[in-house]
């Protein structure tokens, strides 16, 4: 079907089998889940633009969890899907695992990349001086860039892989600086969903060197998460919050087998 605008919502919808939803992160896009598309060859893989991010980025008005939950649902049932694996990274988690929780017939399995329930106070008010700085144009964009490619990205893939610094970089520099700030404002205004609801089987996969979601957080994460099928925690060394770029082969192992393991879910 390739690319389509459903209410200004970009969305690329490609190839055939189980379905695959593919949620990004604050300041990713559809391309986010570029470097997994191998372990994902024999799935119909359904790729979304968030409002305010990539090529969604003239979507109007406020942005919440909620609304991208909303978001989500109406292109699920624009394109005729109503079960699926979820596939989310960073902010793209907080939104699944809200969807999983409350529309829980919809959801096959979950694995999330660089997961947490909802962000530390430190880091809301971290957001929002964030997208003040967003508002000041490429300059302020510029300046984020920069300083998340020092912290989200380990030290070994900024010395190795200059190939994926490029990729987090120029993901970031493409985004609007309005829809990047008000995408701020909506990670800041996170609640955690109900994750004891939550009864599909559950992929935590995180980096050692990840300050947004450190292991010993998402190993927390997967305590809260009892009423799951099953839960497993992936911890990839040397690696940072943008694990499918940093780590693209170790994710798609981990992917492949957990997608086989949930294949009749």
């Amino acid at each position: 079907m390739g690319l389509q605008l459903i209410d200004r919502v970009a969305v690329e919808d490609e190839g055939e089998g189980p379905v695959v939803v593919c949620v990004h992160g604050l300041g990713g896009s559809s391309n986010t889940w570029t470097p997994l598309m191998p372990a994902l060859a024999r799935h119909r893989v359904v790729r979304v633009d968030l409002p305010g991010s990539g090529r969604s980025q003239c979507v109007e008005g406020v942005l919440s969890i909620e609304s991208y939950v909303e978001v989500l649902l109406g292109v699920c049932a624009r394109v005729n899907i109503t079960r699926a694996h979820w596939l989310g990274h960073s902010m793209g988690t907080i939104v699944v695992q809200h969807i999983a929780a409350t529309q829980p017939k919809m959801v096959a399995s979950l694995a999330l990349f660089g997961p947490l329930i909802a962000p530390p106070d430190a880091a809301r008010a971290a957001m929002t001086a964030r997208a003040q700085k967003a508002r000041e144009g490429a300059t302020g964009m510029h300046e984020i860039t920069q300083a998340l490619l020092n912290a989200a990205i380990s030290s070994d893939t900024r010395l190795r892989l200059p190939v994926a610094v490029a990729f987090v970089r120029e993901s970031l520099m493409r985004q609007d600086g309005e829809g990047y700030a008000r995408s701020c404002e909506a990670l800041a205004g996170a609640q955690a969903a109900a994750v004891e609801r939550i009864g599909a089987s559950v992929l935590l996969v995180t980096g050692d060197e990840d300050g947004v979601a450190p292991p010993q957080a998402v190993r927390a994460m997967a305590d809260k998460l009892h009423g799951a099928k099953s839960t497993r925690v992936v911890v990839l060394p040397r690696c940072g919050h943008w694990t499918p770029v940093e780590r693209p082969e170790e994710c798609q192992r981990e992917l492949r087998g957990f997608l086989a393991a949930n294949a009749r879910s």
